[in-house]
């Protein structure tokens, strides 16, 4: 089967080699190939006698409305350009909860690109994760102010990025669901026990003081808003934050 990945970054590499191990015929591109999904150029070609596509490609910026503009202009390319090669299933990775937080300029981006994705012409599976355990340490950056961090107890049920892209790999040579699956991690933890967890693991010297009002990217979260959604079958993945700290040390 020939699969081609548009983004070859974290998520992108590890589907490919794990695609490429069991015998299919994979392409990953990036942003260094010459391939502009925002204007099209290149993509035709790029998808020509593919299978499968899978999109992993990500905004360069996440303003509000470049990050709108850039995944209605990339989905929108990617789809014209496959239905002329006639592609048999198109892929997406989106956000376990992207529809509870539309108060979130980069979830209500992600909505627009699954939109385009369910009303395009392509067999699709939109793939929803929660957040990657390798986005802690960003996660707690962003909430330092003076040294300190001050982050929310609510729920986040992060997974290793090697069980997603075990996942993803696994859905792209599969039938096209017509819909969305969900993926997380094993263990709801909070966003503040998250990264004390992490700052032991790596000595990092910040404290951590458990604030509610802490918002996550500009959005205020409960338990259930970046969690699975109850009843809806998410694959959970058996990587657990203690083994994927150790296994990162």
């Amino acid at each position: 089967m020939k699969v081609v990945i548009f983004g070859a970054g974290l998520i992108g590499s590890q589907v490919a080699a794990k695609l490429s191990a069991t015998g299919h015929d994979v392409v990953a591109l990036g942003r260094d190939d010459g391939i502009d999904t925002t204007t099209g150029e290149g993509v035709a070609d790029a998808v020509k006698g593919a299978d499968v596509v899978v999109d992993l490609t990500n905004s360069p910026s996440w303003a509000d409305d470049d990050v709108l503009a850039f995944f209605r202009g990339s989905t929108s390319h990617l789809l014209a350009a496959e239905e002329i090669a006639g592609v048999g299933h198109h892929v997406i990775l989106s956000i376990v909860g992207a529809d509870r937080l539309e108060d979130s300029g980069y979830m209500r981006a992600k909505l627009a690109q699954e939109s385009l994705v369910k009303d395009g012409p392509i067999p699709h599976t939109i793939v929803r994760s929660t957040q990657f355990f390798e986005f802690i340490a960003g996660m707690a950056d962003t909430m330092t102010v003076a040294g300190a961090v001050r982050a929310t107890p609510a729920h986040l049920q992060p997974i290793a990025s090697h069980d997603v892209a075990a996942r993803v790999a696994e859905v792209a040579v599969g039938e096209p669901a017509k819909g969305t699956v969900e993926i997380a991690g094993p263990e709801a933890l909070g966003i503040d026990e998250l990264i004390r967890r992490q700052f032991a693991a790596t000595g990092d010297d910040r404290t951590v003081t458990t604030d509610p009002e802490a918002g996550y990217f500009g959005a205020k979260l409960d338990d259930a808003a970046l969690t699975p959604t109850p009843g809806a079958g998410a694959w959970i993945a058996p990587t657990t934050l203690d083994e994927w700290l150790a296994e990162s040390r």
